[in-house]
């Protein structure tokens, strides 16, 4: 035997009683249609709001996304030292009395004493004065790695192949081109097969690499490099066969990466590799030590006292909209006294009058967070568009402001709707 339905219950889910709020509905709609200037005034506040706590939303989702992919890119069990180069001549010849920079000494110590490390390469940047053929946009950026950065690095190949062990013990001259090198020295034609003269020495294309994100500004340490314009050549060969200034000012080595076997190990292992360089480079801060799966944890903190700040900031918009709300259902009590007093005649209770004023302040929001929703979604793209931004438009934040919207149309419209509710039914009806 199945148990009664409550009362409450029962009158909730009579048809009756949402027939009241359908009518109430249809009767506040006509109320807006019939000052519909004043209506959309009222609404601009929401639109506006809900718009700004999109916009904001979706710029800085863009702007995670691009960050997040790029330090994923970079790879979440790696640690990797750059060398920091001084600007000024008098600045490298203090940090010279010092240290005589990133070595390859450097790397076979941090590899000795280092547990965990699955994977590890040096790396020696080697920017050329003269290339053939003459690359059409910025000269491309020479890396000099050994062949296992492919697997630390993520790097995939869209054409030929990486080079291997025998070449790179060997010296050969041979490279793998970057797909903005790729770009810059042979336009949209196959570049496998060829050759490249850098400075004065001829390297074999034996493969291409597929399109990697790069960063415009620096993340974390890390100096913003351009990942598509590069060439990648054995290490050995970019340390013997390239032309290059041997002098004491220079680095032996500007890079060293190293791959963990978990995520978990990279945070420790960079405290070990930061205490060893501080060591034997007498504290000249020379370089700099990176975790990208600790720049991405700090990109996640950030990030949610971000999109924390920029909701607050909009939500200043959906508030005053609120405050239009109010001030426009206060105005219509005044034009409608009489209209409450012969309701209530007509045996209205209060919370008949209460739902009807509540039911139109609730629809102005909702309106205006329909329209403000399109707005916000449109601003996005505009930024998108023309500032070369990325921009998400996520379910999340189209909830989040709509919600928002309503909500203050409730609250900002109960304290209206209870003033008409407390009339006294029978000055009302002699109001004029």
């Amino acid at each position: 035997m199945t148990k009664p339905v409550p009362r409450g219950w029962r009158a909730f889910l009579s048809p009756g009683h949402w027939t009241q709020y359908f009518a109430d509905l249809s009767f506040g709609f006509e109320n807006l249609m019939m000052h519909k200037l004043r209506s959309l005034l009222t609404m601009l506040g929401m639109i506006f709001g809900v718009a700004a706590v999109i916009a904001m939303l979706s710029i800085g989702a863009g702007a995670r996304k691009q960050v997040m992919a790029l330090i994923e890119q970079m790879g979440v069990r790696n640690v990797i030292v750059e060398a920091r180069e001084a600007v000024a001549w008098e600045d490298m010849e203090k940090v010279r009395k010092l240290s005589e920079g990133l070595t390859l000494r450097d790397f076979r110590v941090i590899r000795s004493n280092v547990s965990d490390v699955v994977e590890a390469t040096p790396r020696k940047r080697f920017v050329p004065s003269r290339m053939v053929p003459k690359p059409a946009h910025d000269m491309p950026v020479v890396f000099g790695v050994r062949p296992n950065y492919q697997q630390i690095a993520g790097l995939a190949l869209s054409a030929g192949r990486f080079f291997n062990e025998d070449e790179s013990q060997s010296a050969a001259p041979v490279a793998v081109l970057g797909q903005g090198a790729l770009a810059a020295l042979f336009g949209q034609t196959e570049a496998v097969g060829r050759y490249v003269k850098v400075n004065e020495q001829w390297f074999h294309v034996i493969g291409v690499a597929g399109p990697q994100l790069s960063a415009q500004t620096a993340a974390g340490s890390l100096p913003a490099q351009d990942l598509n314009n590069l060439i990648y050549v054995p290490l050995n060969a970019a340390l013997l066969r390239l032309e290059d200034s041997r002098s004491n000012m220079k680095d032996e080595i500007d890079g060293i990466y190293l791959q963990m076997s978990s995520s978990l190990e990279t945070l420790p292992a960079s405290d070990v590799v930061r205490s060893l360089l501080n060591t034997s480079h007498r504290n000249a801060g020379d370089f700099n030590v990176i975790a990208p799966a600790e720049l991405l944890a700090q990109q996640q903190r950030t990030q949610h006292i971000f999109d924390l700040v920029m909701v607050a900031i909009a939500s200043i918009s959906l508030l005053v909209g609120g405050i239009g709300i109010m001030n426009i259902m206060l105005a219509s009590i005044l034009e409608r006294t009489r209209e409450i007093g012969v309701r209530r005649a007509l045996g209205a209770r209060q919370r008949d009058v209460v739902r009807q004023f509540l039911v139109e302040a609730v629809l102005i929001s909702l309106l205006g967070g329909l329209i403000g929703i399109g707005f916000g979604f449109g601003i996005s793209r505009l930024i998108a568009w023309l500032a070369g931004w990325s921009t998400v438009t996520t379910a999340s934040s189209i909830l989040l402001a709509f919600l928002f919207s309503v909500s203050v149309g409730l609250l900002f419209g109960i304290y209206p709707a209870r003033k008409a509710a407390r009339l006294d039914p029978v000055e009302a009806i002699r109001y004029e």
